[in-house]
């Protein structure tokens, strides 16, 4: 067991491992999983992975235990799935990529040090609602179809969830070839707030005012400078183009089909 300086360090660490034939098993949360992730993608390696985070939203997706012993026994157990990894102007990610109001909120729940666990989400959200104002977004999908709005964001799922639960995607499948792309239109601050805690069920896409889609590609611009964050990592700036390396990371995973929201 080595314990890691940092993303980069682990990363390189994870990377050794994997030219030495070993399995890097990676106890962290959607950051360093996803960075990990990134450079074992296209690759003969297998990633494990113990929940170790804040959001463990891969591990969620997975059907991974969040308790160490149970996350172990998967890993003894060996079973392998094949997931895609998504790609926002040439850097690789697991879960979403998001942008908008989402920038926002994950630059704020970063920067927290007096708020902990999955509490820093709902703090992150509120706090960057205070200062929102909506933006005018252009989405192209799949270099055919344009989407223009005015709203908080544009989300997009390689899988299912993020921010420690809220499933986002509720249909997006790991191994599609194809991104979930959520976006949210403008309503009231009020009405926003409201719908936040029926992503954690899955059930915001009732609401009318989001909409989801699904493509290969996807391009996404704004009236104004937003962070693309994924796996709650800073990875890029719109405007940006977004794709998927279909199958191109093994990971130890329990047999049978994703997580669903609770209900």
């Amino acid at each position: 067991m080595l314990r890691t300086e940092g993303l980069e360090h682990g990363v390189d660490e994870a990377r050794k491992a994997a030219e030495a034939g070993e399995i890097p098993v990676v106890m962290s949360g959607d950051g360093l999983v996803g960075q990990v992730g990134g450079i074992l993608a296209e690759t003969d390696a297998t990633m494990g992975i113990v929940p170790g985070g804040r959001g463990n939203d891969l591990a969620r997706v997975l059907g991974i235990p969040a308790d160490p012993a149970g996350a172990v026994a998967v890993l003894a157990d060996g079973n392998t799935k094949q997931i895609d990894v998504g790609v926002v102007n040439g850097r690789r990610f697991l879960c979403v990529a998001s942008c908008g109001f989402d920038s926002d909120a994950n630059r704020i729940a970063n920067e927290a040090r007096l708020v902990k666990g999955n509490l820093v989400y709902a703090y992150a959200a509120i706090r960057a609602l205070i200062a929102w104002r909506p933006a005018k977004f252009t989405v192209v999908l799949d270099e055919t179809k344009t989407i223009e709005f005015e709203g908080y964001s544009v989300a997009a799922g390689n899988s299912r969830a993020f921010g420690g639960g809220m499933f986002i995607a509720p249909h997006a499948e790991l191994d599609d070839g194809l991104l979930d792309v959520v976006t949210v239109s403008d309503v009231s601050k009020l009405r926003y707030l409201k719908g936040l805690p029926r992503a954690f069920k899955g059930n915001h896409l009732e609401n009318e005012e989001v909409t989801e889609r699904r493509a290969a590609t996807v391009e996404i611009s704004a009236d104004r400078d937003f962070a693309v964050y994924a796996d709650g990592e800073h990875l890029t700036d719109l405007p940006a183009t977004l794709g998927v390396l279909p199958g191109a990371l093994r990971v130890v995973a329990p047999p049978g089909p994703l997580v669903d929201p609770p209900s």
